[in-house]
């Protein structure tokens, strides 16, 4: 990402999206100012910020992640499909200006140093372990096949950032929040949490489903 801690980065403020490291996120450039702000990342090193944005009050979330554009194309009308990839998060420290779109100063952050990496590598086998059984349970309910991924992250912060970006239904809140986390420990905890309860809950269904089996679900 450079050596330099502060940098100017254009902002891409979106709703209900938040973009996780080494995640791909496709985007579709069509309003002229991102059209602009495409330009001009392309022009210098394809980085910009993704930060999520509140439509009911109008803010920007403090915390995102920078993008890197890997592939782009560009239709006759203007029109740009791109694909990125994240990198680093990113703490905006001030808004330099809002148009034609949004750039700030910002400075990279990480996660804290792990003191207790045994203890950490522990809590990584369990949600691995409860992500693996919900997985199978929903195979069970949908008669589907389900696996984990081959390249699951065997890295404690790489597979919480994986589990973030991966959550389903409209929790942008709760992904936000995880994106925010600091403590990779903390973030794996809240992770296993989610899915203990989520695997709690296929469990029970499942067990009803053997049992009588000619109930329909909703």
């Amino acid at each position: 990402m450079g050596e330099l801690s502060v940098r100017e980065l254009p902002l891409f403020p979106l709703p209900e999206v938040v973009l996780f490291p080494q995640e791909v996120l496709p985007l579709h450039i069509f309003e002229s100012r991102y059209r602009i702000m495409l330009q001009t990342v392309l022009e210098t090193d394809s980085m910009f910020g993704v930060i999520k944005w509140d439509p009911n009050t109008k803010s920007m979330a403090n915390i995102g992640c920078c993008a890197q554009i890997i592939k782009h194309q560009t239709a006759e009308d203007g029109r740009s499909n791109i694909i990125t990839l994240g990198q680093q998060r990113f703490e905006v420290l001030e808004i330099i200006r809002s148009t034609p779109f949004y750039s700030a100063m910002v400075s990279w952050i990480s996660d804290e140093n792990v003191e207790n990496i045994q203890k950490l590598d522990f809590l990584k086998d369990s949600v691995t372990e409860a992500l693996s059984d919900v997985i199978n349970l929903t195979s069970k309910l949908t008669n589907t096949k389900k696996n984990l991924p081959d390249k699951l992250p065997k890295n404690p912060m790489e597979l919480s950032f994986w589990i973030g970006a991966h959550l389903g239904g409209p929790v942008a809140d709760e992904q936000q929040k995880l994106l925010e986390e600091r403590n990779t420990y903390t973030r794996l905890q809240r992770e296993y949490e989610m899915l203990d309860h989520t695997r709690k809950q296929l469990a029970a269904r499942t067990a009803l489903k053997e049992s009588f089996p000619d109930i329909k679900e909703n």
